[in-house]
């Protein structure tokens, strides 16, 4: 019996423990992040636009005047890596000009789930 509750156990710690909603993410992001960045249109502002983030390397945005920390970061932004960079962006790349955070785990994953729906330009 014992074996069984461990692989239960197991496997109930291995699941996620919810699922990324990219509806709640599309309003999360107008709320937290529009402020900085668009997704509906190609266009910078005071951060680089975020459509089709997920895949393209950091810093890659024409156009837009990164700092040298992230130009020297060598990312690319997988949903991990914009996981942990909403997580803590000036821990992430020390020196990044973004300094705003998602504390809450099921909000950025719920964001990064509405920005890998977004279109490439």
């Amino acid at each position: 019996m014992r074996p069984l509750l461990l692989a239960l156990a197991l496997v109930a710690l291995s699941a996620p423990a919810f699922a990324a909603d990219a509806d709640k993410g599309k309003t999360l992001f107008q709320r937290q992040c529009a402020v900085c960045h668009q997704v509906a249109q190609p266009r910078n502002g005071v951060g680089p636009h975020l459509q089709g983030v997920v895949g393209r390397a950091a810093a890659s945005v024409q156009g837009f005047s990164y700092s040298p920390a992230l130009k020297g970061a060598g990312l690319d932004w997988t949903p991990e890596q914009l996981d942990a960079y909403l997580a803590n962006p000036t821990g992430k790349v020390p020196g990044t000009r973004m300094a705003v955070r998602v504390a809450n785990e099921s909000d950025r994953a719920d964001i990064v789930a509405f920005l890998q729906g977004s279109a490439a330009p």
